[in-house]
């Protein structure tokens, strides 16, 4: 009787403003899922202080460590593999959670893998469902917005990618035109919500062929509105500003995902990423692949911001095809997919 054991792996996430630490049973299963969130230190700056980042990191480090583990029932003896964010990130941000990776892989003789932060955000999908090739991931978040076609586990290829601000950078930014505050994303959604898509806003297609995204048109145009309306002596409502700016960013990424979907033949989208919790691009891509033979997987909210369940679960297929880090491993700021 073959009884195989189970994989468990302690992953470590710290690329920007979340600390985090994980358990993971055999790629797909959380035993332990541990963030604590600087969201409040952070507020009053309108965006990620990176020195103040750093040092809570360093706080806290230890404490959410020792919390997935005890959540998990288990002690660093039973754990197969440490699993850490690379990069991309903040330099250091990431320097904590490598160095504690190293430090806890050193002490206890425990195999170490590093995983691209990217690459873990795709793999938060595969808590909700198995992936299958080939298929497409939109991810979108503060730093990224980029399309990446999957033809096997663990291979990416970037087919289209933002030339300019990424999508969630582009959503702060507008919600600081409007005084909300920062994350700006939610925010937003929520105003969109209420209001009408009334005003006029560009959506940069560029060549007929590129699968790549420009958000910064749109946003200059934002601003452009308002100070217009403001020299007129016009009020111009938020949410209406807020719903028709989130109209023009939604239509621009479910239009492209939907055609590189079709044109690469795949049989699922995945949605990655921190503005993947946004609820008017769930419910549009909802509606672009209702009819299609092709899945649409999108992961729960807690699973779209930055965790170390998905950092794990990336690390899972890594350790499958055998990589490891060395010691020597460091933080990998504009780390590559």
């Amino acid at each position: 009787m073959n009884c195989k054991k189970d994989e468990i792996i302690l992953a470590i996430e710290t690329s920007c403003d979340e600390t985090a630490a994980a358990v993971i049973k055999n790629g797909r299963e959380i035993l332990a899922n541990v963030v604590a969130s600087q969201i409040e230190s952070h507020k009053r700056f309108g965006g990620v202080v990176p020195e103040i980042a750093s040092r809570h990191h360093v706080e806290q480090i230890t404490i959410v460590l020792e919390e997935a583990l005890a959540q998990a029932g288990i002690t660093i003896k039973d754990i197969d593999a440490i699993a850490v964010t690379e990069g991309p990130g903040l330099v250091g941000a990431l320097l904590v959670g490598v160095n504690a990776a190293k430090a806890l892989a050193f002490a206890h003789n425990i195999p170490l893998v590093s995983v691209h932060h990217i690459a873990g955000h795709i793999y938060a999908n595969r808590f909700v469902k198995e992936m299958e090739f080939p298929l497409l991931a939109l991810v979108v978040s503060g730093g990224h917005t980029e399309l990446v076609l999957m033809k096997e586990h663990g291979s990416y290829e970037v087919i289209g990618e933002t030339r300019d601000d990424a999508v969630g950078e582009a959503y702060d930014k507008v919600a600081r035109q409007l005084n909300l505050p920062y994350p700006g994303g939610p925010h937003i959604d929520r105003l969109a919500q209420k209001g009408q898509v009334s005003i006029e806003l560009p959506r940069a297609w560029l060549e007929k062929d590129s699968y790549d995204f420009s958000f910064s048109g749109l946003k200059s145009a934002v601003i452009n509105t308002l100070h217009n309306a403001k020299q007129r002596g016009e009020e111009i409502k938020p949410e209406d500003l807020a719903a028709s700016f989130q109209e023009s960013v939604i239509d621009v990424l479910v239009t492209k995902t939907k055609q590189a979907a079709k044109e690469n033949r795949v049989k699922q989208v995945l949605l990655a990423g921190g503005v993947a919790a946004n609820k008017g691009l769930r419910t549009e891509l909802e509606k672009a692949f209702k009819d299609t033979d092709i899945e649409l997987v999108i992961p729960p909210l807690y699973l779209c911001t930055d965790n170390a369940a998905m950092i794990g679960a990336a690390a899972s297929i890594e350790l499958a095809k055998g990589k490891r880090a060395g010691l020597d491993l460091n933080g990998t700021p504009g780390l590559n997919l």
